[in-house]
């Protein structure tokens, strides 16, 4: 009987360290994103640099909906991003084996942080706090779990057919030697 070689004990710490390190620095990139330098009104002008980049005119109400999209699409990216780095960061042993305990940790913890994020916000001039952010961020930490669920079930689906494969070749392979 063999089984799978696991690595040893350092690799994992390495590896270990370096999620960890990973999602702090994720982390601090949020943080970062909560300051003055990403106010609404500065992420405005860099969608209408972006815009005027690629030759589009939009409408001003069309503008304003736009950034609003964009600002919600970032809260749910970062914080499904968070939720993924802490996913893997909680079990680097086995970080590709679906564990819904783990999950519901990372979307706990990830919607936590968005709670100290958005209260982070209410001392920045130019910033609000929302709960309804928060609610987006949290959703985004959930989105990041079906993806990597899905991504699991998916690996696993392809793994299992490429075995099958194998096992029908190999079993092919006897009987055209027995013949």
């Amino acid at each position: 009987m063999t089984s799978s070689p696991q690595p040893d004990s350092s690799h994992l710490g390495l590896r270990r360290a370096l999620s960890w390190i990973l999602t702090l620095v994720w982390a601090g990139l949020i943080f970062q994103f909560s300051t003055e330098a990403y106010n609404a009104d500065s992420t405005a002008w860099l969608l209408a640099q972006l815009l005027r980049l690629l030759h589009f005119s939009v409408s001003a109400a069309t503008f304003h909906t736009l950034h609003f999209v964009v600002r919600k699409l970032a809260h749910l990216t970062e914080y499904a991003l968070l939720a993924v780095l802490l996913y893997h960061s909680f079990e680097t042993d086995h970080p590709h084996e679906w564990r819904l305990r783990r999950a519901v940790g990372a979307v706990l913890i990830a919607g936590l942080y968005s709670l100290t994020d958005e209260y982070h916000q209410s001392f920045i001039l130019g910033r609000t706090s929302s709960l309804i952010d928060c609610g987006i961020d949290t959703a985004g930490g959930s989105l990041g779990m079906l993806i990597l669920y899905a991504d699991g079930r998916l690996f696993h689906a392809k793994s299992n057919r490429t075995a099958a494969r194998a096992e029908s070749n190999a079993d092919r392979a006897k009987g055209a030697a027995g013949e």
